[in-house]
């Protein structure tokens, strides 16, 4: 009985360690390999190439320039040289005299720990590099890296973005297509001893990287060069707090330029503040004022609810609506105007009575129908959306005041593509920055989208000719190009300040597009606040003419009249 025991509780021992080595060499066999590996094993990052981005003529935009990580080997390294190896680093890569100290103490604290390999100091130029070869120290090394460099420097800054020092795309396209841009890094994987030193007959194991994709604009190089330096010497001349401009391709929803002031160095992007970062084509909401008015005039045009020569029965003095005043902006009036004279006048009496025609679920719809209220799904990475309020909140004084761009909020980017369709024959497009991605393997082409139809060509064409009768009858009528049919709206909106609208703070704005008859080009110019007049017939709407008379002649566009 007794041999029987034992040979049980042996016969259990060797089944329990039949079980335990099932165990650690099957069941958690993966799991042991790495940690082998990881011991025997040792990593190196290689980066890949971030994308570089090309205007439409192919010159370049943004691009990434070599550096270099200056690393050290403290295993390799004499104790009582690493001190001297970190003044003689110290006095190459310090800026001044006055941080040579500083770094070199640095530096040694690195040297000191028990590593193999440390990094010493991130992009470090070519120039410092062939300085430091030449001194000839035990124990230094260089990996090859890339940095973002932009040789129009702050040309564009809102459209791009930037790269932080993590390497990761922020804002504009380097952030929006940051997984496109910067590639899929690869690896030098070799063994160790236990020292952590290499060892030279081992297992050395590469895995390529893959270098980012490159960007291909719709963005024209010469048109950005004439909206930025117009649009700055608008900002400065009117005295306006900000200023942005967005030039748009209406039949393809191509963006030809894109513009803002006051902008930023992307590649010093931490010498700005940080609300100098989003692109207020896309980011900033506003409330559009009297551009507006031609959106209204479409949607009730398209309706069949007026014509251009339907007469205004209400356009003879202030309109009482929910217990509010509604004038005209410079309170004069003009009885039995025809609604195509409601445009030429800005009337802002003449508006309630489409609105009031149209109603508000027609209003609200067409509201939709244009685009507001919802995203363009423009490629860029800092896109805001001001929702519309709930229909079954509206009262009649809400719908009026929408009527005239008042009480409603949109970003620039929603006003011209809502323009576009107008300018198109009446098809709302999808906005985009980028024409073309492209890497070793191919391209691929962004097509134009047409999101929907909003209004008939036939509207689109009454529109229009009530636009260009605005710019030759209306008050921007002084800066009008001779020879060529422009369609144009001013837009004066005051701003909202703590419940209230302040009377000498106003968004000034002018929206058209030429030649009218055959648009080339869609185009917003909108100031923040311009102190030398409240009003875009005389801020915004010369800075729209001066742009488009230099467009014109860039695009060979002849005289039509």
């Amino acid at each position: 009985m007794r041999i029987f025991w034992i040979r049980a509780i042996f016969l259990i021992f060797l089944f329990l360690v039949a079980v335990r080595l099932f165990y650690w060499q099957v069941v958690r066999a993966e799991f042991l390999q790495s940690q082998a590996d990881n011991q025997h094993f040792t990593d190196t990052k290689l980066d890949a190439v971030r994308g570089d981005i090309f205007f439409s003529d192919g010159s370049i935009l943004t691009s990434s320039n070599p550096s270099f990580t200056l690393y050290g080997l403290p295993k390799e390294i004499a104790k009582d040289q690493k001190i001297q190896t970190s003044y003689l680093l110290a006095k190459i890569l310090s800026e001044s005299q006055d941080y040579v100290d500083g770094l070199a103490k640095e530096l040694v604290n690195k040297l000191e720990q028990d590593f193999y390999w440390v990094p010493l100091k991130k992009n470090i130029s070519f120039d410092q590099k062939k300085q430091i070869e030449k001194l000839n120290l035990a124990g230094i090394g260089f990996n090859q890296d890339s940095s973002r460099f932009y040789p129009e420097g702050s040309s564009s800054a809102h459209l791009l973005g930037f790269v932080n020092s993590d390497a990761k795309g922020n804002f504009g396209l380097e952030g929006y297509f940051d997984g496109e841009l910067k590639g899929i890094s690869g690896s030098i994987r070799h063994e160790k001893d236990a020292l952590g030193l290499p060892i030279l007959i081992g297992k050395f194991l590469t895995t390529d990287a893959r270098n980012g994709k490159n960007l291909i604009l719709n963005i024209d190089r010469s048109v950005q060069y004439i909206v930025e330096q117009t649009l700055k010497t608008g900002v400065a001349k009117y005295g306006a707090k900000a200023g942005s401009i967005v030039v748009m391709e209406p039949g393809t929803g191509g963006i030809l330029a894109m513009a803002s002031f006051p902008n930023y160095n992307p590649e010093k992007y931490f010498d700005y503040p940080k609300e100098f970062y989003r692109n207020p084509v896309v980011a900033d909401h506003y409330e559009p004022g009297s551009t507006f008015k031609v959106m209204v005039m479409a949607a009730a045009l398209n309706e069949d609810l007026v014509r251009p020569d339907t007469k205004c029965n209400s356009c003879s003095g202030p309109i009482s609506v929910g217990g509010f005043s509604i004038r005209t902006w410079n309170n004069k009036y003009y009885p039995d105007s025809t609604l195509k004279d409601v445009i030429i006048h800005s009337d802002n009496t003449g508006m309630v009575f489409v609105a009031r025609k149209l109603g508000l679920d027609k209003f609200y719809s067409y509201l939709e129908n244009f685009g507001f209220g919802a995203s363009t799904n423009i490629d860029l990475q800092d896109e805001s959306t001001p929702e519309i309020r709930a229909k079954n909140s509206w009262r009649e004084i809400d719908l009026v005041t929408a009527s005239f761009g008042q009480g409603i909020a949109v970003t620039p980017i929603q006003m011209v593509t809502a323009v576009s369709a107008i300018a198109n024959g009446g098809n709302l497009m999808e906005p985009h920055v980028v024409k073309e991605i492209t890497n070793e393997q191919g391209s691929f082409a962004i097509t134009p989208k047409v999101v929907r139809r909003v209004i008939k060509d036939s509207v689109s064409q009454e529109v229009k000719e009530m636009m260009v009768a605005a710019v030759e009858e209306g008050e921007a009528r002084t800066f009008k190009l001779k020879g060529f049919k422009v369609a144009g709206k001013t837009g004066t909106a005051q701003i909202p300040v703590a419940g209230h609208y302040d009377a000498n703070k106003t968004i000034a704005s002018f929206v058209g597009f030429a030649p009218a008859d055959n648009p080339k080009f869609v185009m917003l110019v909108r100031f923040d606040e311009p102190s030398s007049s409240i009003f875009g017939s005389e801020t915004a709407a010369p800075t729209f003419f001066e742009i488009a008379k230099q467009l014109l002649f860039y695009y060979k566009i002849a005289p039509s009249e």
